[in-house]
Order: structure tokens, then sequence, then C-alpha cells
């Protein structure tokens, strides 16, 4: 691999060798070999999850050929899509390009890095989302780590375009992987280090799906076309802006490797908007329990937040002027959390752990009323993360962190961020109208939930902005990344 330049630019002899013994002390570390690497099938969702006809990609060890062929990759009318489950959010945006995929009648092939077998780029990408999730989970206990460490390394550390060179080199251990992909299959990849593989894999129509609203050389892929959600990130990253120390820049990310696309959002959600915001009016109208819905992220680093608003409307949630519904994920030890301070308050909830219960239920809120606060908890991730798709129709706002979930078109309420990269998803979401400003702190917080729930003005004017967003076509981004892939 030619580590010599970067788009044009050139890169310092001492980074290049710095990337060349980087991926040399891994291989050697997780025992890489080039040709060890698994026979991949292609097998339907199912058990109840086979919403958009996704096939999941897994290892397989058929050797019957009837077998072989029913279950091989085709790239005809079909697009890859590869992910990595590390948090929710890749995985998130993934099941929108799947939701987008169907909707234009394309097969969506599903490739999540860890659903395979232990190879030596898979046991690499275990270590590091170890320690993604637990320093995610102490950002928010410890206010010293968060500022002066968790920033650092959720956006300072891959700021620069230096960063880029070396992650090009480290992440050709996961190439073999991607072995028995057909090479003409149209790939989008949501997450930088499933690009990187891909493409030194050789495939030959890579379209890296850039998920956050701050630019940072960490989601760059040489090789691949990158597709932005707003006119800020497609700037930033069109100029490689602040990615230069270290390194000087001359060269700007080439017209045809970046195109902006708008938000990533499920087909279901899209096609409702309207529907969607004129029952979140109707309820306000006829003064029935304001909906709110809190979701847990792929961390599970939320349980003190979900507390303390419990805890602030408690007593709205018992004059039924608040309904909470709370998406604990796949978080069977942050729920056990949770639910003893539910306890120590005399909460009451009800409990949603099945899935073809939780999805009877959530049907049922569209011209139902609801009461009271309901957990939903699943140990499958594909519930896990869908479940608040299905939720976030039904609610009149959603708290979250601003993170993937600041692109959809609910109105929102930002809580604080988990790494600086997020704070420009509230930023954008409170500029385009569809969600407030980051409240990090408690009284912030609160006086903006006292509006929310006993007031009408902020959710009126977040309703009018969805539907005007919608006509603009700024949520139409999965739909448009399908389009690239596939023309």
């Amino acid at each position: 691999m030619d580590l010599s330049t970067l788009y044009g630019n050139e890169v310092p002899e001492n980074v290049a060798k710095e990337a060349k013994r980087s991926f040399e002390m891994l291989a050697k570390y997780f025992k890489f070999d080039p040709n060890d690497f698994p026979r991949l099938s292609a097998f339907d969702m199912g058990d109840g999850f086979n919403d958009f006809g996704i096939k999941t990609v897994l290892s397989s060890d058929f050797t019957d050929t009837a077998q072989i062929a029913a279950h091989s990759l085709r790239s005809k009318n079909s697009v890859m899509i590869g992910t990595i489950r590390m948090g929710f959010g890749h995985c998130r945006i993934a099941i929108a390009l799947c939701s987008a995929a169907k909707a234009l009648g394309v097969t969506p092939y599903w490739m999540d890095l860890l659903s395979f077998p232990e190879y030596a780029g898979t046991r690499y990408i275990k270590q590091i989302e170890k320690m993604y999730n637990l320093g995610s989970r102490i950002s928010q206990r410890w206010k010293f780590f968060d500022k002066h460490i968790w920033s650092y390394f959720t956006s300072d550390a891959g700021m620069q375009l230096t960063f880029t060179v070396k992650q090009r080199s480290m992440w050709q251990i996961i190439a073999p992987l991607f072995a028995d992909v057909p090479k003409d299959i149209p790939f989008l990849s949501t997450h930088p280090w499933v690009g990187h593989g891909a493409v030194a894999a050789n495939i030959e129509n890579v379209v890296t799906i850039v998920p956050d609203n701050f630019p940072v050389a960490f989601h760059l892929v040489p090789g691949s076309t990158h597709a932005i959600q707003s006119p800020s990130a497609y700037m930033g990253y069109r100029t490689f802006m602040s990615m230069g120390q270290k390194m000087l820049i001359q060269e700007c990310l080439p017209q045809d490797a970046i195109f902006e696309c708008g938000h990533y959002v499920d087909h279901e959600i899209v096609e409702n908007v309207e529907i969607d915001c004129e029952n979140r009016l109707r309820r306000m109208r006829e003064n029935k329990p304001r909906r709110i819905l809190l979701t847990m992220g792929g961390a599970g680093a939320q349980v003190k937040h979900f507390s303390s608003i419990v805890e602030f409307l408690k007593g709205h949630i018992e004059d039924k002027k608040c309904t909470l519904f709370i998406n604990m994920g796949d978080h069977n030890a942050r729920w056990e959390n949770l639910k003893a301070n539910f306890d120590e308050m005399g909460v009451p909830y009800c409990l949603h752990s099945d899935w073809d219960e939780s999805r009877s239920f959530i049907a049922n809120c569209h011209g139902e009323d609801a009461y009271g606060i309901h957990v939903f908890l699943h140990n499958y991730f594909y519930a896990a993360v869908y479940s608040t798709n299905l939720l976030m129709r039904i609610c009149d706002v959603m708290i979250t962190k601003p993170s993937e979930l600041s692109f959809y078109p609910v109105p929102k309420i930002f809580i604080q961020r988990v790494g600086r990269h997020e704070a420009w998803g509230a930023i954008r979401g409170s500029e385009i109208g569809d969600g407030t400003i980051e409240t990090s702190s408690p009284t912030n917080l609160r006086r903006t939930l006292k509006i929310i729930v006993e007031e009408s003005d902020l959710l009126e004017i977040y309703c009018k902005h969805i539907i005007q967003n919608k006509k603009n076509g700024i949520y139409n981004g999965a739909y448009n990344a399908i389009k690239r892939a596939i023309s």
C-alpha cells in the first residue's frame, strides 16, 4: 500500500513509517493471516425481524453445491451494507439504508463484522469496542474524564489527516473478511473501519456513510465516495478543515469523492412525517398526555439522566399529563440499575420484552391513549435498535443525546453529549428547527421539559419545521445514498 501521498498531499515520511509499523504490530499481536478468511453466505434475517428483506451475511461451512448456490451473494439489483455493532448508531444507520433499499426495490445484504468467528480483524475490533463502551459510561459519571480525556479521544484524536494515513494502513487487518464479497457489488459502509477494509479488499464501488455533523479525518476512507448529511459538514470535509497539523495540506478532497445526500432516515418514517406530526398536534389540542421517549444508547451510558428525568416528571405522570416510553435497548444490566431507582422512588412501570407484544402495543398507540411508564428491553440487537424507530412515530418528543438520532424527523430534546463530536448534531437539529439546543445542565433540561409538558409553542414550532424539512428533501439521505451506490 502506497502511503506516501493522500489525496495529492505529501505524507511526511515519519508518518508513513509509523503507520506501517502500527499495522505490523497489530498483525503480529493478533496473528494476522491474509489467507485466513470466512466463507460467506446470505441468510434471511427471519424470526420476526425481516422487515426489509434483509439478507444477513454470515460465515458458513456449506459443502453441498445446492446449498452454496441457494445462499450465494449476488451483485445484481442488490447492495451490501457493511457495519460494526459498536454502539447503536452505525447499526441504526444501516437499518435506515436497508429500509430505503427495499423502498427502491433493491435487496439489502447486511454484513456486521462482529458477527464473524475469531479472525485477526474481529479480535481487534472487539478489543476496541470494550474500551469504547467503558469510556462512554465513565464519561457520563466523571466530568473531568469527559472534558479532558473522552472529548479528546472522540474528536481531537481522530481530527488530523495523518490519522487517516494510520487508519488506512492498520485496517488492512480486516481486508480478508471481504474475500468472498463480489467485487462489483455496490457497497455502503456505515463505519470507516469497514470502508478501509472493503477498499483494501479491492471492492470497486464503496460509499462511506459519514454519521456525524463534525468533520474529523477519522471518517475519511481514501478510495471511496463520502456521503455527507449537511452543508456545513460537506464544506468541512471538502476542504479538510482543521485537519492539517503535522502535515501540509495543499489539495482538497476531490469533488467526485464526496456528495451531500441529506439525513439518513428510514423510508417508513419519512413517508409518514405529515401524519405523525398531525397526530402530535391533535393530541396537544385534545390535552392528551404528552408522550416522551427516552432512548438508551448502545454503550448504555444514560441511566443517571433517565432517573433524574423520571423523578422530575413523576407528578406529571401520576396526573396523566405525561406518558414515558423508555427504550433500554439490550442493556439488561443498565435496566437493573434503573429499575432499582424506580423501586426506590415508588414509580410503577410496564415492561415490554417480547418483540411481537412490543410491536402490537406500539401499533395500538397510533389510535389509542397511553398512560404511565412503558419500558422496552430486547435481547436481539435489531429489536433493541428498531424499537426506537417505531416509538418515535408515536411519541410527541424524544429525549436523546445528540448522536445519530439528531437527524431524525421527530421533535427532540438534546441532553448532554457523549464526546465533543456529538455537539454538532444538536447544532444541526436546533438550526433546522426539529430539536432543542443541547441542554447539558439539569436545570436547563428541567425548564425545557416543563415547557414541553405544560405548553405547546415549542412542539408546534418543531412539527412545522419537520414538515417543511421533508418538503425540502432534508430527510432523503438514505434514498440518495442507495441511489448513488447503484448508479
